[in-house]
């Protein structure tokens, strides 16, 4: 892979990832909620979502996502529930005087809804396998080539959730107030609604 190459490569998945969608309004959501400490659990938890995606495409779940109507439909109800589901919880969670500071976060749950929202994107699986070949040259080794990608690809998304989850938890720790901790949550609630209903209109 030519270096040209490469950094369009770069570019693109630049624009992929730092472009707002169901991921980084997640990401954002539980920034607010649980402060700086969730970058660790956000950062892998999207990083496995994007190599079970990338892992779909490879193996051919591209390919059938992209033919069945049905399990394209599937997969996408599935995400959107998901994120509206996340969306209704946070829009309800009242924060009184005594929670102010993060609350007690639960690294589990935050790493796992960062990996749902992340491979049950049925856009994301087809996007892996469309996206992907445009940048490979065929009189080169292909294995190389894919590897290089896949590695970038999940370096600019570490650096898409990192950046978005930081300045969440930074914009959390400066708001002390009550009133605001509560419109926070109805916001970020709001965000993941509306991404869920975002997924739930999209089409193949």
């Amino acid at each position: 892979m030519s270096i040209e190459v490469w950094i369009s490569f770069i570019a693109a998945s630049m624009i992929l990832c730092f472009s707002p969608g169901p991921t980084v309004f997640l990401v954002m959501g539980q920034a607010l909620e649980y402060g700086k400490k969730s970058v660790t659990p956000l950062v892998a938890g999207t990083l496995s979502g994007d190599v079970i995606a990338m892992s779909f495409s490879f193996v051919g779940m591209g390919a059938l996502l992209a033919t069945s109507a049905t399990l394209f439909t599937i997969l996408k109800w599935a995400g959107a529930l998901y994120l509206i589901y996340l969306g209704i919880k946070a829009f309800r969670t009242k924060v009184s005087v005594a929670e102010v500071a993060p609350k007690q976060m639960q690294k589990g749950s935050v790493y796992f809804n960062a990996l749902v929202v992340t491979a049950l994107n049925p856009k994301g699986i087809i996007f892996f396998m469309a996206f992907f070949p445009l940048f490979i040259n065929a009189n080169a080794p292909f294995l190389p080539q894919m590897l290089i990608m896949a590695v970038t690809f999940l370096a600019v998304s570490t650096a898409s959730v990192s950046f978005y989850a930081t300045f969440s938890g930074i914009l959390r720790s400066k708001v002390s107030s009550v009133k605001f901790q509560n419109g926070f949550n109805k916001v970020s609630g709001g965000m993941l609604v509306g991404a869920g209903a975002i997924t739930a209109t999209i089409q193949k």
